[in-house]
């Protein structure tokens, strides 16, 4: 029987995931978790065989989980994600298995299949594979160059030197380049981190704007600022993130 623990902040796809499962009569769904932090307890506390493990989750995300468990207490992971195209030639370069969303029963099921080729239920420690993906993601560079993002059915990837701001929408990010819009599944925060600060600044708790992008800055008479972007399209600069901006602009002149 195989002890099997599901990751991911989304319930919908903790329910998806679960529901395929059941094909399986050897797999024992041992709990769930909704994030990065209950992810690590859980895994301290159930001991499971096998991970379902979602890649982007805010605060600590799936690479953050498993460099908290450790190399020692490390079950057998499969990934899942959405469109992390950093992590998906990362997971191809070292035969990692991974399930794109949205994934089949039969691609699933493949997944545990070589999970179980490869290691014997109650097995620990990490798998030499999995450590050399968590070293390169490691290394990483520094700061975001592309950003794959959803245009209806399809995946964009876009350079980020050509977007022109973000926008915070819940857990989502709406992406404005070139009078387009494209969907992420991320916050504005994380990627506030992500992104070079010598080319995006925060100019509100809701917005993320390319500096290159701004043609003029305004005061108003509430102590805002009005931002004018070169397309025309006029923007808010409050007065929490006036002094981000103020630094931004001294490194310009």
């Amino acid at each position: 029987m195989l002890r099997v623990l599901i990751v991911d902040d989304e319930p919908v796809a903790r329910r998806r995931i679960r529901r395929l499962l059941r094909a399986d009569r050897d797999i024992d769904v041992v709990g769930e978790a909704a994030d990065g932090a209950a992810a690590v307890q859980a895994i301290a506390e159930k001991q499971p065989d096998l991970v379902f493990l979602d890649v982007q989750m805010p605060e600590l995300d799936g690479f953050g989980v498993l460099r908290r468990v450790g190399p020692g207490r490390a079950p057998g992971v499969i990934f899942v994600t959405a469109f992390d195209q950093y992590a998906l030639r990362a997971f191809e370069v070292h035969a990692v298995d991974y399930l794109l969303k949205p994934f089949t029963r039969e691609r699933l099921l493949d997944a545990v299949a070589r999970v179980r080729e490869s290691r014997q239920p109650g097995e620990r420690g990490q798998d030499p594979r999995l450590a050399a993906l968590l070293e390169e993601l490691t290394e990483r560079p520094r700061f975001l160059r592309r950003l794959p993002a959803r245009a209806g059915s399809r995946i964009v990837l876009l350079d980020a030197g050509d977007i022109d701001w973000l926008q915070a929408a819940d857990n989502y990010v709406l992406v404005h380049s070139g009078g387009r819009e494209y969907l992420l599944r991320e916050t504005l925060t994380r990627l506030e981190g992500e992104l070079d600060p010598h080319e995006f600044v925060r100019i509100h708790r809701s917005v993320l704007v390319r500096f290159d992008r701004i043609g003029d800055l305004v005061p108003t008479v509430h102590g805002d600022y009005r931002v004018t972007l070169k397309s025309g399209l006029q923007l808010t600069l409050s007065r929490t993130y006036r002094d981000r901006v103020e630094r931004v602009l001294k490194r310009a002149l």
